[in-house]
């Protein structure tokens, strides 16, 4: 299969004048400082580690990082090496997802852009690891480590933004090929092409593509396929920086799921089926039982069997795509437009399945078909009314694929108009328009003799019952849309010492929401009945006091500040200061829960959570030293926060009210001579919670913010630390050239993090499962290259070996974290030491 692919490439040694560190052209062109990066290395920066000067706590990872680290890996994973990020990987290799944190914001609150697009879900907000961008194609990756840009257009962003962009097309033709191959049966292949300047008007574009399989890590019958194209055509416009640019991005993943267990180490249970964290490194590899499903028998009530139902062979395959627009316009002398369009494409499931009856559900006497939501995943759900597994009756009961399916068609805008008052004053008036239509279903589809679903998508050819009404578990449609209105003013005082940034953004969001089932509890439990008109109307009457079929509007507005400063002491040494105000809207999950309260009332309108940003640091930078240190606080206002539940298929929210963060951050980079330089980095974090929590279901209580007491209906909270996110992080890097071999080992020390929000040992059934904390752990990576100039090739080929997580060590990954201490998460197991290398041709 892989002589399929064959990819003649572009050497991503990235020209890039004027390539800025802000996420749209608009910030880019008003923020003015350059990020110039000729022949992989930045003329800002010490071991493409850069620290721009700004009024926010910001850092910049280019590719002479970039290019370092194990090939195809995930951005999210590389940015872990900057202070107060946080990000467990799931796999070795980028392709099997992770979980962020950056200042204890997990990634729904962490605003994540791809040449400025939006790429946080627009129902949930969540980011998606493995579905980024090639690393050889990115540029520069910025960090905003406690808040937003003036112009981000984002309902999710109560903090952090992570802003990547794409390289340019090179000024002349080139082509790059890479290679690599390591251990879990990894392959990966990656090639471009540039076609250099072509024309009369100096036109050019880059096209790529890359192709990366490997085996689960820990399992004997998962895979990972991952497919990936982009192209971007460039046409500068004069001399003066005007350009128009098109790009286009499609990414295809087919994985299953793999390596995810409740977190306890209590000795019940078998590592077969796991059910318990591993207690050794051996026993992180498990098996997954080949098997067959039931064999139907004509006659007989066939009841299901569990194969195909397990975690570990539920698919999560994803299709999405995006065209992104660029310009800039000079006006006149001191005008200057910029545009930026864009259009997204999702499709996208978590697998899945339940249980389905031929038969019928009796609703007040009247037999129907549907869907009929129960809190467990073995109970039937499903009744169909007609032969299911074509045995010839209809009574049976049969397991069928049931994902939680999203197809999402979003636009989105960035438009900027600065004008230049003097050489020292600069305004800037800025739109941000986004439209993402949102649709949201739960098909179900059918399963093959060994489990496996005949099409991933069960969209595509979904189970009807005998009148033609497709089975589904959730049918509901939104649209999410945001129009953004945002002003800033950029001054210089005191011979330039002083610089003042002050922006006010102005969001106005709306949720459209349609939900055609009826909403039986607070956790988003339904019953559906499709267009079965007559069993929805069974329904209704026998349940008149369930929420059903209906749609609901919520608005959202606020005036968001954005103000700093930066005082420069002399040319190297300056202090800097910011202050900005986040929102984060409700999710759609949590929007359609509330449908199961009744308008009007408090409950079914969520509100959005705020926060107050505050930072104050210093920055050091010189051509070989760059050194940064700050101190930050933030201040929450109806603080949410969310966890996914695999058993159930939905995501559980709780509200904690108050909650205050504070912390210290800082990184060191010293290139003492050209061929050594190191870097080092380190943050700490604390989290308090200012209030009891009110538990689901126990009515209106005042559950006060006294620590250690609490009325009864009230989870012990106030005072304790939020759950999910490290205390501290600290670790580094040091890179050294030996002739054609060129060194790079980095580590880091992740401190430990809370398992529930009470801050407590986790029990089960009154039995001890787990700590309080997750342990900290120590990764450490190892790169070398040998450049194959001494050979007679050019310097642009090199053999380049990766080593992750060297002492392969046994640690608890990525987790979100819970209120209670009587229920486990889900965790990740921590990925295994993997070696892996690649081979890289260019010209």
């Amino acid at each position: 299969m892989k002589n399929q692919y064959l990819f003649s490439v572009a050497f991503a040694a990235l020209m890039i004048p004027g390539a800025a560190f802000a996420q749209s052209t608009g910030s880019i062109d008003f923020e003015g400082e350059d990020i110039v990066v000729t022949a992989g290395r930045s003329d800002n920066g010490v071991g493409g580690v850069i620290l721009p000067e700004t009024s926010k706590a910001k850092a910049v990872l280019d590719q002479e990082f970039i290019g370092r680290q194990a090939p195809g890996q995930t951005i999210n994973d590389i940015i872990n090496q900057l202070p107060g990020v946080s990000f467990q990987n799931n796999d070795p290799f980028g392709s099997g997802g992770g979980t962020l944190t950056i200042r204890g914001f997990d990634d729904t609150r962490i605003s994540q852009t791809f040449d400025g697009v939006p790429l946080n879900d627009s129902g949930g907000y969540a980011l998606y690891s493995n579905q980024q961008l090639d690393p050889e194609l990115i540029s520069q990756v910025n960090v905003n480590l406690g808040t937003t840009d003036v112009d981000s257009p984002t309902a999710a962003a109560s903090g952090s933004t992570v802003n990547y962009r794409t390289r340019l097309p090179n000024e002349d033709f080139g082509a790059m090929f890479s290679g690599a191959a390591g251990e879990y049966g990894f392959f990966r292949i990656f090639g471009a092409v540039d076609t250099g300047e072509v024309g009369p008007w100096g036109t050019r574009a880059f096209f790529a593509a890359s192709h990366a399989e490997n085996d689960n890590v820990y399992n004997n019958r998962g895979r990972i396929d991952k497919q990936q194209y982009n192209a971007r055509v460039y046409q500068p416009l004069g001399s003066n920086g005007d350009f128009i640019s098109l790009a286009g991005h499609y990414n295809q993943n087919r994985n299953n799921f793999f390596g995810s267990i409740p977190l306890r180490t209590d000795t019940a249970g078998n590592r077969v089926v796991p059910n318990r964290f591993p207690l050794t490194k051996d026993e992180r590899f498990y098996t997954i039982a080949r098997c067959l499903t039931d064999d139907p028998q004509a006659g007989v009530a066939d009841s299901p069997n569990s194969c195909g139902s397990s975690f570990d062979e539920r698919y999560n395959p994803s299709n999405t795509g995006n065209i992104r627009g660029a310009s800039r316009f000079t006006l006149s002398d001191g005008l200057v437009l910029t545009v930026d369009p864009s259009y997204q494409y999702v499709k996208a499931n978590g697998g899945g399945t339940l249980i389905a009856s031929e038969g019928r559900t009796t609703i007040g006497g009247v037999p129907t078909t549907g869907y009929v939501g129960a809190s467990s995943s073995s109970a039937t759900q499903f009744f169909a009314g007609v032969d299911l597994n074509g045995d010839g009756d209809t009574l049976d009961t049969v397991r069928v694929l049931s994902p939680s399916q999203t197809q999402t068609h979003r636009y989105g805008l960035i438009s900027s108009l600065r004008y230049d008052i003097n050489e020292h004053h600069t305004v800037r008036l800025a739109y941000s328009y986004d439209r993402a239509r949102h649709r949201q279903t739960g098909q179900a589809g059918f399963l093959d003799i060994n489990g496996e679903p005949f099409d991933v998508f069960a969209v595509n050819n979904p189970i009807v019952d005998g009148n033609g009404n497709v089975l589904q578990k959730r049918d509901r449609l939104s649209y999410a849309i945001l129009h953004q209105i945002a002003g800033e003013y950029r001054g210089e005082f005191l011979d330039e010492a002083l610089v003042v940034n002050a922006g006010l953004r102005a969001p106005f969001f709306k949720r459209e929401l349609n939900n055609y089932c009826f909403t039986k509890d607070a956790t988003g439990l339904l019953n559906c009945f499709g267009t079965n008109a007559a069993g929805q109307a069974a329904y209704a009457a026998a349940n008149p006091t369930v929420q059903g079929p209906q749609r609901r509007t919520f608005k959202y507005d606020r005036l968001l500040p954005n103000v700093g400063l930066t005082y420069n002491f002399t040319p190297a040494f300056s202090t800097f200061a910011n202050y900005s105000k986040g929102i984060q809207v409700p999710g759609t999950d949590n929007l359609y829960n509330s449908f199961f309260f009744a308008p009007g009332t408090d409950a079914a309108d969520p509100s959005p959570e705020t926060t107050d940003n505050f930072d104050l640091g210093a920055r050091y930078r010189t051509g070989g030293l760059q050194a940064q240190v700050s101190l930050w606080y933030t201040k929450y206002s109806n603080r949410l926060a969310s966890a996914y539940d695999p058993d159930i298929d939905r995501t559980v929210y709780r509200n904690l009210g108050k909650v205050d963060k504070y912390g210290i951050d800082g990184s060191i980079s010293y290139r003492i001579i050209p061929e050594f330089q190191v870097y080092a980095f380190g943050s700490y974090l604390k989290s308090e919670i200012q209030d009891n929590v009110q538990l689901s279901g126990g009515g209106a209580v005042d559950c006060g913010s006294t620590e250690g007491s609490a009325p009864a209906g009230c989870a012990l909270t106030a005072g304790k630390r939020e759950s999910g996110a490290p205390v501290y992080t600290f670790g580094g890097r040091a890179q050294a050239t030996l002739g054609p071999v060129e060194i790079g080992v980095q580590a880091k020390r992740t401190g430990p993090r809370y398992v529930n929000d009470q801050n407590l040992p986790l029990t089960v059934g009154g039995n001890r499962v787990f700590g309080a904390k997750a342990p900290a752990y120590t990764l450490v990576d190892l790169d070398a290259r040998l450049n194959l100039a001494f050979a007679g090739l050019n310097d642009k080929t090199y053999l380049q070996l990766n080593v992750s997580n060297v002492f392969d060590e046994l640690y608890v990954g990525g987790f979100d974290g819970g209120l209670l201490a009587t229920s486990a998460p889900f965790v990740q197991i921590g990925a295994p030491r993997t070696f892996m290398g690649s081979l890289v041709v260019a010209y």
